[in-house]
């Protein structure tokens, strides 16, 4: 049995194992930066008020987001090669040095986390393909969380964790993704887990199952770690709110 755990010991991430930018391939190094700390062996991502929006000349509706991943592959400048096309006809406005930070394939993966949204932001944790070739880009969702799910009664907290397998460009998987309702104060720690084998994926929180899928892709997978906020979505009640998402660790063991 093989293992491997971050615990985001430090005061930075680890430079051999995360990229923190959000495919800058798509717009530059400088304008997909994450806002993130490190301390006491948590990674907290956060988008600050200030923060600007994420590839806008190209990304409709509005976005902003710090996302870090632990790998990054695109073309030469100009190409159309790329990973996780949002559009189509994107090309590359910046090139990148193909970086195998974590690439995993199969067993189990838990990650420990909590956060704190709103209505117009969301959270998720999610595995894709290296697209070293095009076909290896299918997605398997850890969770994903989106604020106006979440309830914070302190009687009855609640939230909607989606979680599935997105087939995107792979001819060999189809869409599967479901939210489930779950009893629990999303800021809370909460262990959140998939199980990846030949007969597909098994999701579970805090060991209870939340679903299941018969199928998984085959080839490796890098992580992308990620706090979301939609500005469109604004009603104008938490101008001020920063989301959040807080990592404590992220285990991989495989047999």
């Amino acid at each position: 049995m093989g293992s491997r755990t971050e615990h985001f010991e430090g005061d930075d991430l680890a430079a051999d194992t995360w990229v923190p930018h959000y495919l800058p391939h798509w717009s530059s190094r400088e304008g997909t930066r994450a806002s993130y700390d490190v301390a006491g062996s948590v990674l907290r991502l956060r988008i600050p008020t200030g923060q600007g929006l994420w590839c806008p000349e190209r990304h409709t509706p509005a976005l902003r987001t710090s996302t870090i991943a632990s790998g990054l592959f695109a073309g030469a400048l100009g190409s159309t090669v790329g990973q996780q096309p949002f559009a189509d006809g994107l090309t590359v406005t910046e090139e990148q040095d193909p970086f195998r930070g974590w690439l995993l394939t199969g067993g189990r993966l838990t990650v420990r986390a909590r956060a704190d949204v709103t209505a117009r932001s969301m959270v998720s944790v999610w595995l894709t393909g290296f697209e070293d070739e095009p076909e290896r880009c299918g997605e398997v969702c850890v969770f994903e969380v989106f604020g106006d799910t979440v309830v914070t009664d302190p009687a009855a907290p609640s939230a909607g964790v989606g979680a599935g397998v997105h087939a995107f460009r792979d001819p060999a998987l189809r869409e599967d993704f479901s939210v489930t309702p779950l009893a629990l104060d999303l800021r809370e720690w909460h262990d959140f887990t998939v199980e990846m084998g030949p007969a597909g994926c098994r999701w579970s929180v805090d060991g209870t199952p939340v679903r299941t899928s018969d199928q998984c892709p085959r080839y490796p997978l890098q992580l992308f770690v990620g706090v979301f906020d939609f500005p469109d979505r604004d009603d104008g009640t938490l101008p001020d709110h920063e989301p959040t998402l807080e990592v404590d660790s992220i285990e991989h063991v495989v047999g």
